[in-house]
Formats: structure tokens, sequence, C-alpha cells
């Protein structure tokens, strides 16, 4: 009887262990541009991955030069994709204000984007986001992020002007260790974000941010101990100019190679948003931190002012580094 019991209750195990990895392979996807993986367009698996599901979905691309102007619809919430290589695995279009479109409308900055993020819970690892529309092409989004709770791991962003959209006002964006490039306005829109440990690289005489932070937000972006260079004959960059009145841009700890002008920030052709922004720093060094001359509506941050820039009272009981740290 106990050996009965025994093979029976190993069987019972057997079936679960058997639907649970079943499960697991269910909710991993692979793309593959040699038609090696599931699918040969990253699209075509989001499209495949079933509508506002309580489990992660993992999506693995190997390296490869994916052409496709991709949406995540926000149906497709707890999507996951991870790259073979940051460098090898890059997802692109080329998109830009003024292109008339295969259905013949013309493309704007709303619609120019390679890849557009509509989802929440959304995580990315080891991916180049890309527009290669060119340098004298205008407006070009690389990616434009609208979901709640998204999370950019170990993540390129590549273009030139309006690369990396953070576009709705509800929106918590968090980024680590991830490179972002580009020429005017690269990094711009609403939403709270915070950069943690990433590089920033100029490529213009121009703007890195253009926040338009809602009045009633207490953060918008906030650099933290990250790196920013740029192109060599460079030597009037300005950490941001205000998009709308309250725009709100923080770097801490942060260093500022010698392209990052004097004055540190722009008025944005003399309009008054600038009497609203709030634009601060807090210990940043390197060539371009000197604050001797910064403009005298931005600040500089006392120890007890920094200390409010903590990821957990920037995004409150969402910490995106419980994710990181199991992925």
């Amino acid at each position: 009887m106990f050996v009965f019991h025994f093979m029976k209750y190993l069987s019972v195990l057997f079936v679960y262990i058997f639907s649970f990895q079943f499960s697991l392979a269910q909710n991993k996807i692979i793309v593959a541009k040699d038609g090696s993986g599931d699918y040969i367009s990253l699209q075509a698996a989001i499209n495949n991955v079933l509508s506002n599901n309580k489990n992660e979905t993992i999506i693995f691309i190997r390296n490869g030069l994916y052409k496709e102007k991709l949406i995540i619809d926000s149906s497709k919430i707890n999507i996951r994709i991870v790259g073979e290589d940051k460098f090898n695995t890059i997802l692109t279009y080329d998109d830009h204000t003024g292109k008339i479109s295969s259905k013949g409308d013309t493309i704007n900055t709303r619609n120019s984007y390679s890849c557009l993020i509509k989802a929440n819970y959304f995580f990315a690892e080891n991916i180049t986001f890309q527009n290669d529309a060119g340098f004298t092409a205008g407006q070009a989004v690389a990616i434009e992020v609208q979901g709640d709770k998204a999370i950019f791991f170990n993540c390129r962003f590549i273009g030139n002007q309006d690369v990396l959209f953070t576009s709705s006002d509800n929106s918590n964006q968090y980024y680590k260790n991830c490179y972002i490039e580009g020429t005017t306005d690269f990094i711009f829109g609403s939403a709270t974000v915070l950069f943690d440990q990433c590089h920033i690289h100029s490529k213009k005489n121009s703007h890195v941010t253009a926040a338009s932070t809602p009045k009633d937000h207490a953060y918008g972006y906030v650099f933290k101990d990250c790196i920013l260079t740029g192109d060599t004959s460079l030597n009037n960059v300005s950490l941001g100019r205000p998009w709308r009145p309250y725009a709100n841009v923080v770097y801490l700890n942060c260093y500022l190679d010698k392209h990052i002008k004097p004055e540190g920030w722009a008025n944005w052709n003399n309009t008054d948003n600038y009497k609203t922004v709030r634009y601060a720093e807090y210990k940043n060094y390197g060539p371009g931190a000197n604050i001797s001359n910064r403009v005298n509506w931005s600040k500089q941050l006392a120890d007890d002012e920094a200390n409010k820039y903590s990821i957990e009272k920037i995004f409150g009981n969402w910490n995106p580094l419980d994710k990181i740290s199991k992925h």
C-alpha cells in the first residue's frame, strides 16, 4: 500500500514539474534573423504574446540588425526583451519629421519612433534602440516610452535629435548602466525618470535634455553618478532647456566633461519658462562642473536636499532594482 501511494505521489509530482517547466517554456520566446528561433521578427513575437498576461514573458533576441517599426501595445504587459549582445542586437528604423510614410502621411515627432512602448512593466536588457535617419534628418525618435514602471538595463540609445522620448506624465522609468547619445534635446518628455550610472554623449553644441515635467510632480529627470561626454570639438552644450515651464532636471555626483557650457543651462530663446524651472546640481565634478558662472535660476543642492533623491523617494513603493536583481 505504501509503495502504491508513493508511486502515485511521484506520478503527481512528475506531472506538476512537467507542467511547470512547460509553462516556463511557453513564456520564453526566441527571435533570430537566421530562422533558428521561434520568430524572425520581434514584432511578430510581441503580437503573439498573450494580452494582459500576469506572468512575465521573456523574448530573447539573437544578434542581428532588426529593421522594423515596433509597437508594444498597452495590452502587452510584463514583457522582458533580452538581447544576446548590446552592441550587436539592434532594433532600428529611419522615420523622421517631414518624411512621407507608406500610407502617405507626413511623419512628425510623435510618430517618428523606431520603437513605441505603450505597455506597463516593460523590461529591456542588452539591446540597442536606434534611429538611423541621419545627422541632418531633424526629429527622429529611437524609442518612445509611454508605459509605467519601465526598466532599461545595460542598453544603448543611438540617434541624433530627440532620441529618447519619455512621453507620459504618469510614467515612471529607470535606466541603469545605459548609454545614450544624440545631438539636440535627445532626452525629452514629461515622465519621472532616474538615470543611474549612465553614459550620456553629445554630438552637437546643443541641449542634453528638454524636460516637460508637470508642475505637480516632485521629480522629473534625475541623473545620478552619470558620465557626460561630448565629441572633442564641442564646448557649448547645455544640461537642459525647459520644454515646459516647470521642467525638473537634477544632476547628482555626475562627471561633466569640457563640452558643458559654463552657464550650465539654456533658457530656450529667452522664453519665460526658465523663471519657474527646477534645475539643480549636486557635487558634480570634471571640467564642465565649475559652478562659478552658472545661470542664477539654477540651484546647487545642500546635502539634506540631495538626500531627497533616493530611489525610494523618487519611485515610492516601486523598486526597479528588485527586478534587476532577479534577472
